[in-house]
């Protein structure tokens, strides 16, 4: 089996290379985790404009078309510089599950606006008991007429205080931890009865306590259906351990070239120190 890079991949991998090198050193970084906001959207719209956002997208919605495998690369070149902008939940977490699952409608009003740039999603479904078991939801969504009134709280949402939108886990029916009666909601971070707690993560990025009291939603918010909402998230979430994999590589691989770097040219006893055996 062939797992080289086709033509198309290894010119997006040195693409997204050469922009990283050159637009995220590790000062500009530091100088963007620092900051008020704590991500520069100025690059967040490069990236549009590059086609990043658009990689794994259908050409029916202005993608790319791309894959599994583009995302890898894009991550993984991502994770050279460290980049803290929010294209793991934005991309690969959020719209990954509206491009697999969303309706047509939910595509054509929402996709469009995150390939360019112009909206931020983040997807919540950790919640503070549920540890590693996604199924494990209080958060609750009582049918109301023809929509959903959500109650629950949402903890470590990843781009939170970047989002715009929001994709909410919730129990329709069910116990605590069935697999069935989990739900999917799109939710406008501005809604009444939505607020946040945001705060800085250990690797530089963003995230949100998320509480949600007596939020309305219309039917046609719910991607999916109340039995099929589980499954969608988890297959989301093996999509983002990929994504996160691939970016680990890239941080190890930014790491090894820089020891590299030091060996050859750290001097000890007037020779570099990648002379000596143990080095």
């Amino acid at each position: 089996m062939d797992f080289s890079f086709t033509e198309e991949q290894t010119l997006l991998r040195n693409m997204v290379q050469s922009f990283v090198s050159d637009n995220y050193d590790f000062d500009t970084r530091m100088k963007i985790v620092r900051s008020e906001d704590g991500m520069d959207r100025s690059i967040w719209q490069q990236f549009a404009e590059l086609g990043l956002l658009a990689a794994p997208f259908s050409e029916e919605m202005g993608g790319l078309d791309g894959g599994p495998v583009e995302t890898m690369v894009i991550m993984e070149e991502l994770g050279r510089g460290l980049v803290v902008e929010p294209y793991l939940p934005t991309i690969v977490l959020s719209g990954g599950i509206l491009n697999r699952h969303g309706s047509a409608a939910q595509k054509e009003a929402h996709l469009p606006g995150i390939i360019a740039g112009e909206s931020i999603w983040a997807l919540a479904f950790n919640e503070p008991q549920g540890r590693f078991n996604l199924a494990d939801i209080v958060t609750s969504a009582r049918t109301e007429g023809e929509g959903y009134v959500l109650n629950g709280a949402k903890a470590v949402v990843l781009g939170g205080p970047w989002a715009d939108k929001l994709i909410v886990s919730a129990r329709v029916s069910g116990d605590q931890r069935s697999r069935d009666g989990v739900g999917l909601f799109i939710v406008d971070k501005s809604a009444d009865g939505v607020s946040t707690q945001d705060y800085p993560t250990v690797d530089g990025g963003r995230a949100s306590e998320v509480t949600l009291e007596n939020v309305a939603v219309s039917g046609d918010a719910m991607i999916g259906d109340a039995n099929s909402g589980l499954d969608i998230l988890e297959e989301a979430v093996d999509h983002g351990i990929a994504a996160v994999c691939a970016e680990a590589i890239g941080h190890m691989k930014m790491l090894n070239d820089a020891t590299v770097e030091y060996c050859r040219t750290r001097k000890q006893f007037g020779v570099p120190i990648g002379s000596f055996q143990v080095l």
